[in-house]
């Protein structure tokens, strides 16, 4: 049982698909099935329930598996202690965001992040903000930009700025002129919110708490631009975060009375990283280059 039969055997849990987990490993599918059936035999236990159809892991096979995890994160870790001794900011580096931001803030930040840091290989990863906290815990991310605060133990965190909300309202809205929002402007309207998973929801729903607004019950976006659509095509109101604002686009953009109503991007981090140096990097250099006042 060697490394690459780990590599195998976390694919198959993942997948549970032979012919999928094949593909990801870049091998042919009777390899692998053959590989994990010899460490069956070597371990006298059976890892997967197999039909025509699918494949299941069985309740043994998950605790190997997850324990082969571990082994494959230590493992990387390993190398990253290699790697990062040669070169602190050279390599890859694995970087999340979430949706709501990833498109409107990268863009500014990452240039100079490749100017300044020529032998680092940048990886994007999009996801929602508990997939991208899953990727950190696994080992397949390095840090990633998400809404603080982060409640869960073994992460290490940096406030890089505020991104205030804004109230996003068709031009002929009765708002579209107010200067301002205030606490009484929202009471019993209706607004246009993404679908569950997205942190910007969650922040959402607490405004139209404290408001009085309510959710607009027969529509969720699955992204930030549908809602810009929407709300451009006078369908309904919605909030956006001032660094996805956009000009000229058919909405009326108003802020909020003091105090203002933000989110807190921060960059996130496992304790135990390796690639602190690098992190701390990256930090002064996206606090370089702040879009948002």
């Amino acid at each position: 049982m060697n490394l690459r039969d780990l590599q195998y055997l976390v694919a198959v849990a993942d997948q549970q698909h032979f012919g999928k987990a094949a593909e990801q490993c870049h091998v042919s599918q009777p390899t692998l099935s053959m590989q994990l059936k010899k460490m069956e035999e070597y371990l006298g236990v059976q890892l997967f329930e197999r039909t025509n159809k699918r494949v299941m892991i069985t309740p043994t096979g998950e605790k190997i598996a997850e324990r082969a995890r571990q082994v494959l994160r230590d493992t990387q870790e390993i190398r990253d202690i290699a790697k990062t001794a040669q070169d602190p900011y050279a390599g890859e580096f694995r970087l999340g965001a979430f949706p709501t931001l990833a498109p409107y803030f990268l863009p500014q930040v990452l240039p100079a992040i490749a100017r300044k840091l020529p032998k680092l290989k940048l990886l994007l990863v999009e996801e929602k903000t508990e997939q991208l906290l899953d990727k950190l815990k696994a080992g397949t991310l390095d840090a990633a930009l998400v809404a603080l605060p982060i409640e869960e133990e073994g992460f290490g965190s940096a406030a890089l700025f505020d991104d205030p909300f804004l109230l996003a309202v068709p031009l002929s809205h009765p708002l579209a002129k107010h200067k301002h929002v205030n606490q009484n402007d929202l009471k019993g309207e209706r607004l246009l919110l993404l679908e569950e998973g997205h942190c910007l929801r969650n922040q959402a729903l607490e405004v139209c708490s404290l408001m009085g607004g309510f959710e607009q019950q027969d529509f969720r976006a699955t992204s930030l631009e549908t809602l810009r659509q929407m709300v451009a095509s006078g369908v309904g109101i919605t909030l956006i975060p001032k660094l996805a604002m956009r000009k000229k686009d058919g909405i009326a953009y108003i802020p909020f009375a003091k105090p203002a109503i933000s989110r807190t991007i921060g960059l996130v981090w496992r304790k135990t990283t390796t690639r602190k140096s690098c992190i701390e990097a990256m930090t002064r250099l996206i606090l370089e280059r702040l879009p948002v006042s």
